[in-house]
């Protein structure tokens, strides 16, 4: 394996998608509001055709940088995490990792973990002065260490001693980061404005997200309790986490079809329940699985029914 080959499959690609889920759900809903706005100011006589989509702004496209630099600097973390730590070894069941195959040194790895925080806090910086400029210097500072706190989470998953995976809280900040800070912080960022609807979308996303952390660690179950990477998973055991996962599921759906039930004006509205039929499908699979190293395919299936499931909703927003 040469080395741009390793540094691409020490990203992870895979996991890319499931990352700017939320970007894309928050920006469809901030843009949403803004084109309200506009028609109530208008006195009902605005027409939305011809304006600017969010996906033509610069705040959407800095906001996908910015999780993408996260998700990536989250990879690299995990790997170096693991790799140190003895967890990745001849026991793990998913993809091998770049430290643990030897194609990247612990050196390298960690110097790309410092470039990529690096360069994910300079896009974050370009991202809030794109939103805010200085006439909101509050909400600046506000977002500033809100982008801080995201790089320090995405290293500390996996890395140093008090590395918070290893103690079973990783489906907390995935759902706080994945979901909340995602989606109700483009929203934000579009329309300087909250809304208590904007959360439901916002815990939909977070719980897919940690559906998708559930998957993985109940996949590597009996490597990381050899290894002592106490995950939920390793805490509940298989039959108790099988249960959480269609919990965290059976809630996604329900928060969903409470925001459309708030919400609905058009049918268009209703494109993104096509999502939920692979949904569907994976609830079955997880019951009848009963080895779970089987369901290292679900991962993909999962993550990139999420990102699905924000197009269909974001082209129910703005058509």
């Amino acid at each position: 394996m040469t080395k741009i080959k390793a540094w691409i499959s020490a990203a992870r690609l895979r996991t890319l998608p499931l990352s700017v889920s939320g970007i894309i759900v928050g920006s469809a809903l901030g843009h949403r509001w803004l084109l309200e706005a506009s028609l109530l100011e208008s006195g009902g006589f605005f027409c939305c055709f011809g304006c600017p989509k969010f996906y033509l702004s610069e705040i959407f496209w800095l906001a996908i940088a910015t999780t993408l630099g996260l998700q990536i600097l989250s990879n690299f973390a995990n790997d170096y995490g693991d790799g140190v730590k003895g967890t990745d070894n001849e026991d793990r069941v998913g993809p091998q990792r770049a430290l643990q195959s030897g194609a990247i040194s612990k050196k390298e790895m960690f110097r790309g973990i410092i470039i990529t925080a690096l360069i994910t806090l300079g896009v974050s910086i370009a991202l809030i002065y794109v939103s805010f400029g200085a006439a909101n210097f509050l909400y600046s500072i506000f977002f500033f260490l809100l982008g801080l706190a995201s790089i320090v989470a995405a290293i500390k998953y996996t890395m140093g001693s008090s590395a918070y995976g290893y103690k079973g809280l990783g489906d907390i900040f995935v759902f706080i980061f994945f979901g909340l800070v995602s989606v109700v912080g483009c929203y934000f960022l579009f329309t300087k404005h909250l809304s208590f609807l904007i959360f439901l979308p916002a815990i939909t996303i977070g719980l897919l997200s940690a559906t998708v952390l559930n998957l993985n660690n109940m996949r590597d179950h009996n490597s990381d309790k050899k290894a002592g990477k106490n995950t939920l998973v390793v805490k509940l055991g298989i039959n108790r986490a099988k249960k959480y996962h269609l919990s965290l599921l059976i809630l996604a759906i329900l928060s969903m079809l409470l925001y459309l039930l708030l919400t609905y004006d058009h049918w268009v509205n209703l494109l993104f329940l096509l999502s939920f039929i692979p949904l569907l499908i994976h609830i079955k699979k997880v019951i009848n699985t009963k080895n779970t190293e089987l369901l290292d395919p679900e991962l993909k299936k999962v993550a990139l029914t999420t990102f699905l499931l924000s197009i269909l909703f974001s082209l129910g927003q703005i058509l």
